[in-house]
């Protein structure tokens, strides 16, 4: 699993990076970005949940070709 931060979407609310700053980071600017290119599987459920808790839907998960 990749994640991707909308870098547009994106207003700095910084809860991913509080809530998971092992795969979250804030840049010079208070935009998010991911930390980790490829997502442990372990880690799926935190991905699911920082979407659903980023007030302006800025995250995504970005579909892997096979």
């Amino acid at each position: 699993m990749r994640v991707h931060v909308d870098r547009d979407m994106c207003q700095g609310h910084s809860r991913c990076l509080a809530t998971y700053p092992e795969l979250f980071d804030i840049d010079d600017e208070g935009t998010a970005f991911v930390v980790v290119e490829k997502i442990p599987p372990e880690w799926e459920d935190r991905v699911h949940n920082a979407i659903a808790n980023c007030p302006e839907r800025a995250i995504h998960v970005v579909k892997e070709s096979p």
